[in-house]
């Protein structure tokens, strides 16, 4: 799953890289961003690509409660399932891009996880990159306020993402710019999943050198 990830670059970098304008400034450029803070993040939304906006991360669905958060997690959604359950399939087409600079995850090093390592992942040769994401104009009945709200997708990890979410084994679906114009026209949503689509990612354990997790006494520098 993906519960936390970076949002480390300027808005000059997002202009330059999406070819959009910032409309909204709202956002939050953070080395590290914890998804149950439900921060405020850019996005760019299929139906205004130049535009760069603030969305919460977190999916209301429209007939969700102002308390929905406190009794479900949408933080990610499952590709597999995101058109059959009901907090996502109404959303599916709406489609989102999330930038991005790394995002992070734990190598457990045990059976029940109480020793960790910590890595922070990211797109070869990419500053920015969007993480696939789905989207709901949502309204909140008791004060009337509307917010962009969205969920980030997930997807069967690869070779390298099954080393280090060595529990779960899921990764977010990572878009390089060419993936970008796809993915808000409306593709099938099981073009992007794994091994369908395979991002060349890179690793690297936060505090130490790039790591070679199939060689562990390799730097794969």
């Amino acid at each position: 799953m993906c519960y936390r990830f970076s949002t480390q670059f300027t808005a000059k970098q997002l202009e330059e890289y999406y070819t959009a304008y910032e409309i909204e400034n709202e956002y939050h450029l953070l080395d590290e961003l914890n998804g149950f803070n439900y921060p405020e993040t850019a996005i760019i939304m299929d139906k205004a690509p130049t535009e760069i906006v603030t969305g919460k991360w977190g999916l209301f669905p429209s007939w969700a409660k102002a308390d929905f958060q406190k009794k479900a997690n949408t933080l990610n959604a499952k590709i597999e399932t995101a058109e059959t359950l009901a907090s996502y399939k109404n959303s599916v087409s709406n489609r989102c891009l999330i930038p991005a600079h790394k995002f992070y995850e734990w190598q457990w090093q045990d059976s029940k996880g109480k020793e960790k390592k910590k890595f922070s992942i990211g797109l070869k040769d990419h500053e920015v990159f969007s993480l696939a994401g789905i989207y709901n104009l949502w309204t909140n009945p008791e004060t009337g306020k509307s917010y962009r709200t969205y969920s980030i997708l997930t997807t069967e990890a690869n070779d390298l993402m099954s080393e280090i979410h060595n529990t779960k084994k899921r990764m977010p679906v990572c878009l390089n710019r060419a993936m970008d114009q796809e993915w808000l026209e409306g593709r099938s949503l099981q073009d992007f999943s794994f091994p369908n689509y395979n991002p060349n990612l890179t690793a690297e354990e936060t505090g130490g050198g790039i790591v070679d997790l199939f060689s562990p006494s390799k730097n794969s520098d």
